[in-house]
């Protein structure tokens, strides 16, 4: 079996795949101050809760934006599962060609979500992945990675506001009763999920102006699901691509 690893700064994603049939995932907080010991502990109670255990394990892909805890995860892959994991970075065979000034500022998870696009639904195609940053990010007709956008995302969105302000509180990300909230928690709540549906639907409408009509649009993220169901300018909504790119990756370099 296969197991994938993304790590965000927000939360880190793991799931196991038997062959092609992702038959766990989970989704778990990220702690840069977490040593390799606290999150193997994690990680085997969470196979263990699947019914695997560490020898199930047979090989390991891995996707960070986090530096200090690539390293951290590279240590407890080896010494708690026995497996020198494939770490995506500059030299790794993806099959996508990064048509950008500098190929190397491209973070991992984008060109592996890339892969995962083009490989799943062909291209042109616009990947919009609601994460710690909203990014957006642009496949050619020939699965070429030709650059993107990048926005806040609508957590730090939410918790600017509560930071920054002397009466506005935190407050959870749901759909409001709609658009005019009748207090302050549902016109927060409006403002921010509403503004980021019209954020989404205006870069969509830009990138397609760029890319072409016949341009798809496919959401991942945590947040996908809750935006998906607000918009019809995202068709697909996919929250587990980048661990299917992980898994295309792998499978590539073998």
């Amino acid at each position: 079996m296969l197991l994938c690893i993304d790590i965000g700064n927000t939360n880190t994603v793991l799931g196991v795949y038997r062959q092609e049939e992702l038959i766990s995932h989970w989704r778990i907080s990220t702690r840069h101050e977490k040593m390799p010991d606290e999150y193997a502990m994690l990680m085997l109670d969470l196979l263990r809760h699947a019914g695997l255990s560490p020898e199930d394990i047979q090989g390991i892909a891995l996707t960070s934006v986090v530096p200090p805890l690539t390293g951290v995860y590279e240590e407890l892959c080896r010494r708690y599962l026995g497996q020198e994991p494939l770490v995506v970075t500059a030299g790794i065979r993806t099959g996508v060609r990064i048509r950008c000034d500098n190929p190397r500022e491209v973070g991992a998870d984008r060109v592996v979500n890339a892969v995962a696009v083009f490989r799943l639904y062909g291209g042109p195609a616009c990947v919009v992945d609601f994460g710690t940053a909203t990014t957006f990010d642009a496949i050619s007709t020939e699965g070429d990675y030709l650059g993107g956008a990048i926005a806040p995302g609508m957590t730090v969105s939410a918790e600017a506001l509560f930071r920054r302000t002397a009466k506005l509180p935190r407050i959870d990300l749901v759909r409001p009763p709609g658009a005019i909230g009748s207090n302050t928690v549902q016109a927060m709540q409006s403002g921010i999920l509403f503004g980021y549906v019209g954020l989404v639907e205006g870069m969509i409408v830009r990138f397609r102006e760029e890319l072409g009509p016949e341009m798809k649009v496919v959401g991942t993220g945590g947040l996908a699901s809750l935006i998906g169901r607000e918009t019809k300018s995202i068709e697909i909504v996919d929250p587990w691509l980048t661990l299917k790119g992980l898994r295309i990756i792998w499978e590539l370099n073998r």
